[in-house]
């Protein structure tokens, strides 16, 4: 994880810019005078605020900060005004579950959207928050949304400085209960009633973390099998973060100055860590967890233990739903996603050839961006058959050598970008017939298996290598060339036998 690149040092720019707006939203709170209660709903807002909102423009991105409110006020009303009625508040609260996944058919906004408003109703019972409080912790999630949207978009503007955010891929078409929102409502709705039944036969106190557990299990998957495997992963940082907790949060007894600093290592960890490894930014999470019950003066290690189980449970329920209702298979899902992989590299690769053909228009750059954004997508499908407890060694290999092949792909599709970017570079007429294979290639890894074709003789072609030194989008092309030839028999032996059962 502490050696996953980082171009650009986006990741660790976009932590210390967390841990700032985080910080400073809860200080605001404080100095305004509210309860530890409010700063605490505050901080949450603010870190749902900058780690969930990922609109492809920072226009797109200030709307939708604008918009939280509007999903999280009326929840955390509904919440409070509900807290002494169990059976209203858990059918609340179910809810809020549907529509939250629900809502993701609108892209990144209804994600987001959705996200807060789990999240405001889910504070509510970790604080055990009453009507009375309801202004003081509007106050709150106001301040700190206004923080965290003075840093981001004012005094910290990292998208000035780096390349323009690519957009989160589009869901993965269908209809009715095919479309995967509608599917991921009904699956995740099924997961928090199972959880929330066996959570609070557990505890009637902390049954929120098994319903918490199930939500967050089905955030950004698709098939069963990536549920599964994020499932375990919840799991073992949670595992791990306990053990952390039992040796730092508790001897702290809830000690202020130095349980504040350890929350912003967490917070700095939560983004740091989210984009490369579940199980670590579960763990920085688990850690912030205990920290903050020791703020609040109720932490011991059985509180820590029952964490555990109640994220065992909420991952059952999880493992339950993907297997029971609706269920898809995690081959289809790989397929469909690599798919469209290749397509944005054909045509990355059309774009980076107009434009050294000399097009004032074209522009391979949002295809890369896009591409990059997919690849992230494939991984996450095709993580199931590389985790170490795949016992199927052919089809593990099989799917690692997909995901290589990608990222050579992709690294190739960046180079053609910087060359293209160069107005210096010279047309060559090789390009166009270079990337017209480029296409074939493409469609033949693409088209469907009744109208399937041998591979194209012309895959794998390599230009003389005096040519290819004189000419970097040649030597590009090429190797995009030989990395779909070699594309070829992975993918076409996946169509005859999967890479994972059905």
């Amino acid at each position: 994880m502490l050696v996953a690149p980082d171009p650009g040092r986006v990741r660790l720019r976009n932590s210390c810019r967390a841990v700032v707006g985080i910080g400073l939203a809860v200080a605001v709170a404080e100095l305004a005078g509210l309860s530890l209660t409010a700063s605490i709903t505050g901080g949450l807002a603010a870190l749902l605020a900058l780690f969930t909102v990922a609109d492809a423009t920072v226009r797109a991105q200030r709307v939708t900060t604008a918009l939280l409110p509007a999903a999280g006020f009326p929840v955390l009303a509904m919440a409070t005004l509900l807290h002494g009625v169990p059976l209203a508040r858990d059918a609340a609260f179910l809810l809020v579950v549907f529509g939250g996944v629900y809502a993701r058919r609108w892209g990144p906004r209804g994600h987001a959207l959705g996200i807060f408003a789990f999240m405001n109703f889910f504070v509510t019972q970790f604080l055990h928050a009453v009507p009375a409080q309801l202004p003081e912790l509007y106050a709150a999630v106001g301040l700190a949304l206004g923080v965290a949207g003075l840093v981001r978009f004012v005094l910290w503007p990292l998208e000035r400085g780096a390349a323009p955010p690519a957009a989160a891929p589009r869901p993965l078409p269908g209809t009715g209960l095919a479309r995967p929102t509608t599917r991921q409502a009904f699956q995740a709705t099924a997961a928090c009633v199972f959880a929330l039944v066996a959570g609070q036969a557990l505890s009637h106190e902390r049954w929120y973390w098994a319903v918490g557990t199930a939500w967050w299990i089905f955030v950004n998957t698709v098939s069963r099998g990536e549920t599964l495997v994020r499932g375990f992963r919840r799991v073992l940082g949670t595992v791990v973060g306990i053990v952390v907790g039992v040796l730092v949060a508790i001897p702290l007894h809830g000690a202020p100055v130095p349980t504040a600093a350890l929350v912003a290592v967490c917070v700095f960890g939560i983004f740091y860590t989210a984009s490369v490894s579940y199980s670590w930014m579960v763990l920085a999470v688990t850690v912030m967890a205990g920290l903050l019950y020791g703020l609040l003066g109720v932490l011991d290690p059985g509180l820590l233990v029952l964490r555990l189980q109640e994220t065992a449970i909420g991952a059952v329920g999880a493992t339950l739903a993907v297997i029971l209702v609706l269920p898809v298979t995690t081959h289809a899902t790989n397929d469909a996603w690599i798919q469209r992989a290749l397509r944005c590299v054909h045509a990355a690769t059309a774009e980076a050839a107009a434009r050294l053909a000399g097009s004032p228009t074209a522009d391979p750059a949002p295809h890369a961006a896009e591409l990059e954004v997919l690849l992230a997508r494939v991984r996450m499908a095709l993580a199931p058959l590389v985790h170490p407890l795949n016992p199927f060694r052919a089809r593990k290999a099989r799917a690692a050598q997909v995901i290589t092949l990608l990222d050579g792909c992709a690294r190739e599709v960046r180079g053609l970008v910087a060359v293209a970017a160069d107005p210096d570079a010279s047309h060559d007429v090789r390009l166009a017939a270079a990337c017209s294979r480029v296409k074939s290639a493409v469609e033949a890894l693409t088209i469907s298996e009744k109208g399937r074709r041998g591979p194209t003789g012309t895959l794998g072609t390599s230009a003389h290598p005096a040519a290819t030194e004189q000419q970097p989008a040649l030597a590009h092309l090429h190797s995009l060339e030989r990395a779909l030839a070699e594309l070829e028999v992975p993918l076409r032996s996946s169509r005859h036998s999967p890479l994972v059962g059905a």
